[in-house]
């Protein structure tokens, strides 16, 4: 386990790499620090890493930007932290290992775009997630980006113009999040994830993965084009191989990643 001064704990466990945001004090709010460490953290997982957990530490998820390193600044400070953040959350999606945000408390602003960012989400059912930028003069127009595209048009607007929080439930129902469970359920919820995505080829899951960002923005033509020269390599790799054979003579795969 490794700490970086104050706000970020990185841990790893076999094929689990774990990002803990720790400013309890500050909600997790997501200071220019702390995005960059957790960018760094994710681009440098160990090359075991097959799953990533994201969560925090105190009664937050993460309250969103850390307001009080954005009063008063220059342009070039605001372009670099939410440039900074932007690079966060596309790692987010760049990296082959799927994401999982463990989310036990609110996740306002850029807190809830980090949610929307991740590639699973699983919350307790108190947690509640808000883009309320509208609300201090500030719209959340970064974490419009991601939660737009989970939710939708008319349910993001209405997030994004009243501010309003919306309950676990309902960002179940929305596509916010996969899950909602009791608080004594979350690590047991999560941990269901980890082990579906851990028994499968962590090569054949970084294509699918990288295949779903690559896709997903164009339309049904091109998707289909992309979508059939990827299989058309992915059926000749070693594991697809090994994956096909072991359903056909009804026996457990092994993977060698190749």
């Amino acid at each position: 386990m490794t700490m970086a001064p104050d706000h970020l704990t990185v841990s790893h466990a076999g094929p689990v790499s774990r990002l803990t945001l720790n400013r309890p004090a500050k909600r997790n709010a997501l200071s220019l620090a702390l995005m960059r460490d957790v960018d760094g953290a994710l681009e440098a997982l160990p090359a075991e890493c097959q799953v990533v957990i994201v969560g925090g530490e105190g009664p937050a998820f993460s309250a969103g930007h850390d307001l009080s390193e954005l009063i008063g600044r220059d342009e070039a400070f605001y372009r670099e932290v939410f440039e900074v953040c932007t690079r966060m959350m596309e790692t987010i999606h760049a990296i082959p290992q799927p994401v999982i945000a463990r989310v036990h408390g609110p996740a306002f602003a850029a807190g809830c775009q980090l949610v929307a960012a991740c590639d699973l989400a699983v919350a307790v059912d108190t947690a509640t997630f808000a883009t309320p930028g509208v609300k201090i003069g500030l719209f959340c127009s970064t974490p419009m980006v991601p939660v737009s595209r989970a939710v939708g048009r008319k349910r993001a607007l209405e997030m994004l113009l009243t501010g309003a929080p919306i309950s676990a439930a309902a960002a179940a129902d929305w596509g916010l999040v996969n899950r909602v469970v009791s608080a004594a359920d979350l690590d047991a919820a999560v941990q269901e994830l980890v082990d579906a995505i851990t028994g499968a080829s962590a090569l054949v899951t970084g294509i699918g993965k990288r295949m779903f960002y690559e896709q997903v923005s164009l339309d049904e033509r091109g998707a289909y084009d992309l979508a059939t020269s990827v299989m058309t390599s992915n059926a000749q790799l070693a594991d697809a191989q090994e994956g096909m054979g072991a359903f056909v003579e009804k026996r457990r795969p092994t993977w060698s990643n190749r």
